[in-house]
């Protein structure tokens, strides 16, 4: 990424995105999917913010949400409804009734009990609404615990031996038309071969269940290089749809669908700080920024571990620093032993590959202001 701007332009702490990289991730990704036919709903909860949405909507992407609030960003933001699935192992009657009065693409149903309440609200609204269903096919994501949701053991999806019930039930709701079955089984996977997993797993059941179905969601899940984000900026979406193509079996007439988030957007977003204090002990150096856990909770959260660059020095001397917040928490800790150019109060510091699940899981804990968002063309959202 090329930071081509004045750094003490704008209030640290900051996002910083870059819509160039981003518009050609999407096109990347748009180009290697169009080679099968296949279709992307951007996963909004990765990164809601209007511009982004605007872009990945002008590059053709549909939308995948998981709450009321984001179903209405898309539409606010231009998304063709029918282009809209709504995912979400809790969502609410008025949530359920808003997608229902925009007639949005699909609903993606975790449980007979919300597809019984949809059937119900369905027909107050005298509408025949279109459902996937979310099926947990118990494969292992090899990721990060929490960020898990293909196991038995989670709280997401229809499990398999509760599924030919479910379809026969569907089949009697007079307001409610099965048109796909919808799989995700976690987020940042590293391993391709999970992919290919999941699509035969995914054969499985469609040969044990033989329902005319019209599209096969395979969910999302393609890992962001944190490492060494420079390296390779946009993901391998050429082999991420090739795994696809060639191990899943799609009926003729079936489209199929998936919902990247964090491959799309990770990688154009940058957390901006300014050192606060270079705090030097006998035994390690810390480097406090004005930035924090509310800021980027993903260190704190989840042990993850972002690219941090200092945008003030390319020195060759450098030190080993602990690269800490200000929050009042012994986990507000981004970084440990990380070896930087020799660093100083007033510099500026980028935490890399933070566009997605970073500015949107903000928080104002120790009611901090939440962080702007600067983008490369030069708008500011505060």
């Amino acid at each position: 990424m090329t930071f081509n701007f004045s750094f003490a332009q704008h209030a640290t702490p900051y996002y910083y995105y870059d819509t160039d990289l981003l518009g050609r991730t999407a096109a990347e990704a748009m180009q290697q999917a169009q080679r099968y036919g296949y279709h992307i709903h951007y996963a909004l909860k990765s990164n809601a913010n209007v511009p982004l949405l605007q872009l990945l909507r002008a590059q053709g992407l549909g939308a995948d949400c998981v709450s009321g609030n984001e179903v209405q960003r898309a539409i606010d933001c231009g998304f063709n409804p029918q282009s809209i699935v709504f995912a979400g192992v809790g969502k609410t009657d008025d949530e359920i009734n808003l997608g229902i009065g925009h007639n949005i693409g699909c609903f993606n149903c975790e449980s007979e009990q919300e597809i019984e309440v949809i059937q119900q609200l369905a027909a107050a609204q005298g509408k025949v609404v279109t459902i996937a269903l979310r099926i947990n096919p118990n494969v292992d994501a090899h990721t990060h615990h929490n960020i898990t949701t293909g196991l038995e053991e989670n709280k997401f999806g229809i499990q398999l031996w509760q599924l030919p019930a479910v379809i026969e039930r569907v089949k009697t709701l007079p307001n409610v038309q099965l048109t796909g079955f919808h799989f995700h089984i976690g987020s940042q996977i590293t391993d391709m071969q999970v992919f290919a997993t999941l699509c035969q797993k995914i054969n499985e059941i469609t040969r044990a269940h033989n329902v005319d179905i019209g599209h096969i969601n395979v969910g999302g899940g393609l890992a962001t290089n944190y490492e060494t984000p420079d390296q390779l900026p946009i993901p391998d979406f050429a082999g991420y749809f090739d795994i696809l193509h060639k191990h899943l079996h799609v009926r003729e007439g079936q489209s199929v669908h998936c919902e990247l988030g964090r491959s799309l957007v990770a990688q154009c977003g940058s957390l901006i700080s300014k050192v606060l204090y270079v705090k030097k002990l006998r035994h390690k150096n810390f480097i406090i920024l004005d930035a924090g856990m509310s800021d980027l909770i993903r260190p704190a959260l989840y042990g993850a571990r972002h690219h941090i660059q200092n945008l003030s020095s390319a020195g060759k001397d450098t030190e080993q620093y602990d690269v800490v917040g200000p929050i009042c928490e012994s986990s507000d800790c981004f970084a440990t032993a990380v070896s930087l150019p020799i660093t100083q109060r007033g510099d500026f510091i980028a935490l890399r590959s933070a566009g997605a699940y970073g500015e949107v899981m903000a928080s104002q804990y120790n009611l901090r202001k939440l962080p702007a968002a600067v983008y490369s063309e030069g708008s500011k959202r505060g």
